[in-house]
């Protein structure tokens, strides 16, 4: 997305204080159900991983994948053709309905690239409009949230055919995606060896710099709290960059998948880096865990969360993402090689941040993980902050690129 002016209420003729997220009572981590309650909530629909029906001519079996994950994949009635499937929906975290509207595209989107799934057949658009909004409010916020939703879709080459759209307390939208298949066409998400190296496409910290650029147009104790550390200058950048990464579709990563051999991937959304590694690890048909070594954040979110007492779990691996990169599983040898064409084809950084090793098939983020700064440059690309002049005491060092290899240790 290219390089976009704040967002002006007063130029649309709304009130200068009108602010898009206040129709929503919950942000980022507040929205989710906790991982465990809703696996609970979900049992009674689980199904076996295979039927009697998948099988095809050949003795072959389709590979099924129901609730759990980043989408279902559901043998069809035709021979050799899967339907891949996914659907997501959720309210405001930023003021800008054009922008809003793209990130919630991408974010529907990225369930299936998840999958290695990069062409997708048809969306529908999930859309609740606030009951608060007064007409003209709703007259001029919804036709740009719509607007973004569907040059979002363009941009991956699809179309939105439908969906649905009520009054509702607060404003929300998501929306559905599907993709017909061949079986060479998606990658199941259970393949991980020991020795596979985990590699993330985006940076994390969404919803740190979102809560942060809040804090600072409210000016309250929270502001108050994190200004000595962080300025407003570096707070409006942070919250531009994390906008510019939830609004990039992982289109390029997936289609990548399939070329470096990845052995699975989900997306890193509302449970955190640490959660969706977990449920990833859970899918594995070997006896893995995956250890996570590194973690890339948008400039100065490390910062702010230490400062806020963990307040967001940043470095803990739990702070909510939305519309995050992939976590991808790929042969060691092929890891430095998938970053660098990333690079070559998108211009944006990915970075190798952890291994598979054999275990329980659990995640685990190391006591002292290494935090890589990540920032977008005035062209658009998403890069490591560059390393400081030797000398600067005041910079932390590990926030340095890391070298094309892993570099891990057994802390």
């Amino acid at each position: 997305m290219a390089l976009r002016p704040k967002f002006n209420p007063a130029a649309e003729g709304l009130s200068s204080n009108f602010q898009l997220t206040k129709y929503s009572g919950l942000h980022g981590a507040a929205c989710k159900i906790p991982n465990n309650v809703l696996k609970s909530f979900l049992s009674e629909l689980q199904s076996s991983d295979f039927r009697p029906d998948d099988y095809l001519g050949s003795g072959y079996v389709l590979p099924r994948l129901g609730i759990g994950l980043d989408s279902c994949v559901i043998p069809l009635r035709f021979d050799g053709l899967s339907l891949v499937q996914t659907t997501d929906f959720f309210y405001p975290l930023v003021d800008d309905p054009y922008v809003m509207g793209k990130i919630a595209c991408a974010n529907v989107l990225s369930d299936l690239y998840a999958m290695g799934v990069t062409e997708c057949d048809n969306m529908l658009m999930l859309l609740g409009v606030s009951s608060k909004f007064t007409e003209k409010e709703r007259d001029v916020i919804i036709p740009q949230m719509i607007s973004g939703f569907k040059q979002a879709a363009i941009e991956a080459g699809t179309s939105i055919n439908g969906g649905q759209t009520v009054l509702n307390p607060w404003c929300l939208i998501g929306g559905v995606a599907t993709a017909v298949c061949q079986n060479s066409e998606f990658i199941m998400p259970n393949a991980a060896e020991p020795g596979d190296v985990l590699v993330l496409t985006k940076p994390l910290g969404t919803q740190v710099a979102c809560n942060a650029h809040q804090w600072l147009e409210q000016r309250k104790d929270k502001w108050h709290k994190i200004k000595a550390i962080v300025s407003e200058e570096e707070v409006e950048k942070a919250y531009h960059d994390a906008m510019l990464s939830m609004a990039r579709l992982n289109r390029t990563a997936a289609h990548l998948m399939h070329q470096f051999q990845c052995h699975g991937a989900t997306d890193v959304t509302g449970f955190g880096i640490l959660g969706h590694a977990d449920n990833l690890a859970k899918q594995q048909l070997q006896e893995v865990s995956f250890v996570i070594h590194n973690l890339p954040c948008i400039n100065k979110m490390a910062a702010i969360t230490k400062a806020c007492t963990n307040l967001f779990g940043l470095l803990q691996g739990t702070s909510a993402e939305t519309s995050g990169g992939l976590l991808i599983c790929l042969p060691r040898e092929q890891a430095a090689k998938y970053c660098s064409e990333i690079k070559k084809v998108e211009g944006h950084h990915a970075w190798i941040i952890g291994v598979v090793e054999k275990g329980p098939k659990v995640a685990r983020i190391i006591d002292k993980p290494r935090v890589i700064e990540v920032e977008t440059t005035d062209e658009g690309c998403v890069q490591t902050v560059p390393a400081p002049a030797a000398g600067n005491p005041a910079v932390d060092d590990r926030s340095q690129q890391p070298s094309p290899g892993p570099q891990f240790s057994n802390q």
